[in-house]
């Protein structure tokens, strides 16, 4: 039997209603074979990242306990994003329907063609640092960085917090 490890899948969304959305690709995730959804975070509005002329996003982290390999997750996350209407032509870091994000797979490094984990963008962008927050206090990263101490020298001045959100 294939040992669990864990990983953390970043949301985002900016497309009809996010929020929705979002909270939907969670009960989508929920439904990954051997795959468990272990914690969500708390759901926040942040600014795009790119092409200024398009809506806010929703952003969350979840974290889920797997057998499957991270290609396997990734291609199960893309499947999900087809299903929520994403589609791969899309301007980089336009507005989509739905994003997930492989962020982290069982606490090691990983690099191929299609995936580098940890997400390259990990620990610069406050809409994943702090939801990831959310469900992983005490993570250290694979290159033995803490995220409570990356937290603190992000700034949250595009990122803000909706306290009424259950996926």
């Amino acid at each position: 039997m294939v040992a669990d490890a864990v990983a953390y899948l970043g949301l985002g969304a900016n497309l009809g209603v996010p929020s929705t959305t979002l909270g939907a690709a969670v009960r989508a995730i929920r439904l990954w074979p051997q795959t468990r959804c272990t914690a969500v975070s708390r759901l926040y509005h942040s600014a795009p990242m790119g092409p200024a002329d398009q809506p806010d996003y929703c952003n969350a982290v979840v974290q889920v306990s797997t057998q499957l390999a991270p290609r396997a997750l990734l291609a199960e996350a893309q499947a999900t994003e087809q299903r929520f209407g994403r589609t791969r032509s899309e301007t980089r870091w336009g507005a989509r329907s739905l994003d997930i994000d492989l962020l982290l797979c069982g606490g090691d490094e990983f690099v191929a063609d299609d995936l580098v984990l940890p997400h390259p963008g990990l620990e610069e962008r406050s809409f994943v640092v702090f939801p990831l927050l959310d469900v992983a206090p005490d993570l250290h990263l694979p290159n033995g960085r803490v995220l409570s101490e990356l937290a603190g020298r992000i700034s949250r001045a595009d990122l803000h917090r909706v306290e009424a959100w259950a996926p």
